[in-house]
């Protein structure tokens, strides 16, 4: 009985990073749930709609984030998704620990109905952004050597939660794929971008990641099947401090992938040329004005539509890049994505938004 009550009570979500892959696909799911209310938080703020509202917080200020956050006392769950990009590993930890120490304390100070802080994480809690790491990673694996800024995040979740009413959830994702634009991690818009400018310019689509990469075995996280996830682990009371690895259930190789999404382009590939991407796509932000032009598409920036960086990282994974998915399977979650499938989803959604030709 009081748990149907507490299935049926409104719930209102605080979903921190909002404007990104993750935290962007999350607001859309939850907005399909008639239940919810939804608080988007993020720099540049957002467009309020029905069932949602949007605040423009620097959560690198701890007064910034107090006043924001605090004032907050509806907020049932919190989704923390934000991220701050830095040019090493060592620096990631300082701010990101920051935002969400900023974020978890004004909210719990402000926020008396809280229930549930869910994390984002990834597989660097492997050590997978360091080199070959074991596959497939399991939730269970030890810890690596730091710095290693989800690793502190948890840390402090876990220090933070004991004694206190609400529980949390770590939720880590392969790489994800989704719509967001200016985003540093987006590898579908990498291939879409780089893809439509390779036909551009009448060339064919070589696949520019390191030798080794084009054969490993990877796998990916399709950004709506994680915004499921994380309101699954986060509403389930059998989840409750618990971490789960998220992905889409199978397995691919670069080299049937690509030729694949050459397909869907409709051109040609070419035999594998490693190339940085930052370096060769830095020239070609006339080009793809030109392009906008010419196809009229969507008046998107280059830097918008660019995350070359992003690319480089994923493509030079000489080594197996996969976890273990069956625990969020045996706690209940079955959902699944065909990998191609998403791929092509994605490409075609770019197209209905005219974001490439």
């Amino acid at each position: 009985m009081n748990e149907t009550l507490m299935q049926e009570e409104p719930k209102v979500a605080l979903v921190i990073g909002a404007n990104g892959v993750i935290g962007r696909n999350l607001i859309n799911h939850l907005l399909t749930l008639p239940d919810w209310e939804v608080i988007g938080v993020s720099r540049r703020g957002g467009e309020a709609k029905e069932r949602l509202r949007y605040i423009a917080v620097d959560l690198l200020n701890t007064e910034s984030a107090m006043r924001e956050l605090s004032v907050l006392p509806e907020v049932t769950h919190l989704f923390y998704a934000a991220y701050q990009e830095r040019p090493s590993w060592a620096e990631l930890v300082g701010p990101n620990l920051a935002m969400l120490v900023n974020s978890v304390k004004a909210v719990e100070q402000g926020s008396p109905q809280l229930r549930h802080i869910s994390l984002m994480q990834g597989y660097k809690v492997y050590g997978a952004h360091l080199g070959p790491f074991k596959t497939p990673a399991k939730e269970t694996d030890p810890d690596h050597m730091p710095p290693e800024f989800n690793v502190e995040q948890q840390r402090f979740i876990e220090k933070q939660q004991k004694g206190k009413a609400w529980t949390w959830s770590a939720i880590r994702p392969s790489v994800v794929a989704g719509f967001a634009l200016g985003n540093p991690m987006n590898l579908a818009m990498v291939i879409a971008v780089y893809a439509s400018i390779s036909k551009e310019l009448g060339i064919p689509l070589r696949f520019p990641g390191k030798p080794g990469a084009y054969n490993t075995l990877m796998e990916m996280t399709d950004a709506d099947l994680l915004a499921k996830a994380t309101v699954w682990a986060a509403t389930d009371p059998k989840c409750a401090n618990q971490a789960f690895n998220i992905n889409n259930g199978d397995l691919f190789r670069w080299n049937e992938m690509w030729p694949l999404i050459a397909r869907y382009f409709e051109m040609d590939t070419a035999p594998p040329l490693t190339m940085p991407l930052h370096v060769v796509m830095a020239d070609k932000e006339d080009l793809w004005n030109n392009m906008v032009q010419k196809h009229q598409l969507a008046p998107h920036s280059y830097q918008e539509v660019s995350s070359w960086a992003f690319g480089d990282f994923v493509f030079s994974w000489d080594y197996d890049f996969f976890a273990d998915g069956t625990k969020a399977r045996r706690f209940g979650f079955h959902e699944y994505v065909d990998t191609e499938k998403m791929f092509l989803n994605i490409f075609d959604d770019f197209r209905r938004r005219r974001i490439i030709p």
